[in-house]
């Protein structure tokens, strides 16, 4: 890896006016300062280009989850919601849909797990609406049947059925033996 470091070469073109000159020592010092001043100032406006694009960035609001520094940090009322749900990412999903700018902060204070919300109170609106969405989510999932109880309740069905076959198995063999003799 050194020795391509080493060896790299650059080619420097040289136009010689029209007077057919020579190629002096002075000719090449001269190119190759032109060469070093212009990749110096590209150098320059890449660095400048890349410090305004993170001046841009830091100007602007970020969106989504954060902190609450950074939600208090935009100079907006704040209003909060609590949730004492254990799967709070299914709330960021839905509060990304709805663009909801919001912070979240686990309360340690009891045994159950809660969770304060923290929004932009202009944002009361969407968060209700998303709100709404979450808990209907929420609703739903726990309505459904878990994965585990659905492989119980095939199993036990699979099993009923093969006892049943087993039986008209063992029925057709008694019925085939009491004809034979």
């Amino acid at each position: 890896m050194q020795d391509e470091i080493n060896q790299r070469v650059v080619a420097l073109v040289v136009r010689m006016g029209s007077k057919g000159g020579r190629m002096t020592t002075d000719v090449l010092k001269s190119a190759l300062r032109k060469y070093l001043r212009q990749q110096e100032t590209k150098k320059q406006t890449k660095n400048e280009i890349h410090r305004q694009k993170k001046i841009k960035k830091a100007m602007e609001p970020k969106h989504g989850k954060q902190t609450i520094g950074e939600l208090m940090d935009q100079n907006q009322g704040l209003s909060n919601i609590e949730i004492t749900d254990q799967n709070i990412k299914s709330f960021e999903r839905v509060a990304n849909k709805y663009h909801v700018d919001f912070a979240l902060k686990k309360d340690r204070s009891s045994d159950l797990a809660k969770y304060v919300v923290f929004f932009k109170a202009r944002d009361v609106d969407v968060m209700t609406a998303a709100f709404k969405e979450y808990s209907a989510i929420e609703l739903t999932k726990s309505k459904k049947p878990s994965i585990r109880q659905k492989i119980q309740l095939a199993k036990a069905m699979i099993m009923e059925r093969d006892k049943a076959q087993s039986k008209d198995h063992m029925r057709q063999k008694n019925r085939s033996k009491g004809q034979d003799r």
